[in-house]
């Protein structure tokens, strides 16, 4: 709609200051022509959008102008109260900036937007950490975070798993990430391109005198993205022919990776009985061992053979134990 479009405009100049017509259509997502039309509208209704002509002009607000927040709809007011994080944001050292500025937005809202909004905060709570596993000790997190906010470097000790284990590193943190529970840094420590560091493994770090500055066009959610596909590829090791049940199957999408469950989904049905054949990825035989016998008597693997004798092994000592 043209209104929320105006006020997407409006917006974008007072966060952001003075941005060209082209910025403003790349953001807004339309025409460099529709954007002009958009702030003529504008100025014609009393807000102060001049433009400057030249290479460094641009549109912008008369100095001091602001809006004042009236624009939210109810689900818009709804998803930023969701969107509130108390446990990522006190590990940053950010809990009760978090809580002042949601009593602050709170108290700007209406009194009928105000009360869904607090519905929000009543019937949904999200907890990011998986089942049976222990979140993150991340003492380094809030050192790691003032570095990326005032773009300087760090010094770290830093545990791999691999040799030699005990490294030290100067990091040029770009961004933190926060996946299924841990912490990560996107970083640069010489080389091409940055890399990930899981900052529980930061064992010592100390913040230096030294400002860099991130590559033009560096997207941290991009970068992110590309990592996760690179390492999801370079997971899989090998693929196992299965047979599994339909109780397998629903099992199977509780505990096993996306990528396996597509796999089973893609797989050839058998009648009578349900059951299907598929062609998994597969970590290692250790790791696809462990996996299957979750599944019991619901599942059959046809090949490998090594594969095949390990959970052949494994059942007939389960066997042996219970007699």
């Amino acid at each position: 709609m043209r209104a929320d479009r105006l006020l997407s405009l409006l917006l974008l100049l007072q966060n952001r200051g003075r941005m060209t017509a082209a910025e403003l259509a790349a953001e807004l997502e339309v025409s460099v022509r529709t954007v002009y039309r958009d702030v003529e509208a504008l100025a014609a209704s009393g807000v102060p959008v001049y433009g400057e002509p030249g290479h460094d002009g641009g549109y912008a607000l008369l100095d001091g102008y602001r809006t004042r927040l009236t624009g939210l709809t109810a689900g818009e007011a709804e998803a930023l109260f969701l969107a509130g994080l108390p446990g990522p944001a006190a590990e940053l050292g950010l809990g009760p900036v978090l809580t002042a500025a949601e009593l602050k937005l709170e108290a700007a809202l209406p009194e009928g937007l105000r009360r869904r909004a607090r519905r929000v905060r009543e019937r949904f709570h999200l907890d990011a950490p998986g089942w049976y596993r222990n979140a993150d000790d991340v003492p380094h997190l809030p050192a790691v975070a003032a570095a990326v906010w005032q773009r300087r470097a760090v010094r770290v000790r830093y545990r791999r798993w691999y040799a030699p284990e005990l490294v030290e590193r100067r990091l040029e943190p770009y961004g933190v990430v926060l996946k299924a529970g841990q912490w990560y840094v996107v970083a640069h420590a010489g080389g091409d391109a940055p890399r990930v560091y899981r900052i529980s493994q930061i064992l010592e770090l100390r913040p230096l005198d030294e400002e860099f500055a991130v590559p033009p066009g560096f997207d941290l959610a991009a970068h992110w993205q590309e990592h996760s596909e690179r390492l999801q590829e370079r997971l899989w090791q090998g693929r196992a022919e299965i047979r599994i049940s339909p109780a397998g199957v629903e099992r199977l999408r509780e505990i096993a990776a996306p990528a396996v469950v597509e796999a089973v989904d893609a797989g050839t049905p058998e009648h009578p009985g349900g059951w299907r054949r598929a062609s998994i990825p597969i970590e290692s035989a250790t790791h696809a061992e462990g996996q299957l016998l979750m599944l019991g008597p619901q599942v059959e693997v046809l090949a490998p053979p090594d594969l095949r004798e390990r959970l052949a092994a494994a059942t007939r000592a389960m066997a042996a134990l219970y007699g």
